[in-house]
């Protein structure tokens, strides 16, 4: 907050200013910093609520308001995937369904993607959950107790392999399904 009241006070001529240009340039790179701040902070509060458990029925995503499960009953395998970014390295739980998914699902539908599966005979929809470095061990130490029966190991990918829901499809299929 005090660079940006220095950078106005520069603009505004109130301080001796190197240059008219450096001030309203430090000015803007502030009010970027403070938006993508709030973004982030917005980011952030909208996940506060969301957990993953874990348990003898499956693996529940709870988002707040609402929580559904993937049960085990239902799946014909479960992996860890890992990819290296530029600093961090990158997990997800896949969850492979013997039947349909429902691409729409209110709880799980950001979980569901349609690959190449990485072994022979899984499907291409799964279920993909990221999981941050720190809840690797706790995750899979869980699958395996729970469901050792669908554990079916780690596997590298290519960076940039956890990535984004189909939300353009989502808002279609939602919007056909009203109609």
């Amino acid at each position: 907050m005090a660079g940006l009241v220095a950078a106005v006070a520069i603009v505004g001529g109130i301080h001796e200013p190197r240059s008219f240009m450096a001030g309203l340039f430090g000015a803007g790179i502030l009010m970027a910093l403070g938006v993508l701040g709030v973004v982030l902070f917005v980011v952030f509060w909208r996940q506060r609520h969301t957990r993953v458990l874990i348990d003898r029925t499956g693996l529940w995503l709870d988002i707040g308001a609402r929580r559904n499960v993937v049960p085990w009953r239902i799946l014909a395998g479960v992996g860890l995937f890992q990819s290296q970014g530029r600093k961090i390295a990158f997990h997800s739980l896949e969850l492979y369904p013997t039947g349909p998914i429902d691409r729409d699902d209110p709880v799980l539908w950001t979980l569901v993607r349609d690959e190449e599966p990485f072994r022979p005979g899984l499907p291409h929809l799964r279920y993909r959950l990221r999981i941050e470095t720190a809840d690797v061990p706790l995750a899979v130490a869980a699958v395996r107790h729970h469901a050792p029966h669908l554990w079916l190991g780690e596997a590298w990918r290519p960076g940039g392999h956890i990535g984004r829901p189909d939300r353009a499809g989502h808002r279609e299929r939602t919007r056909a399904r009203r109609r």
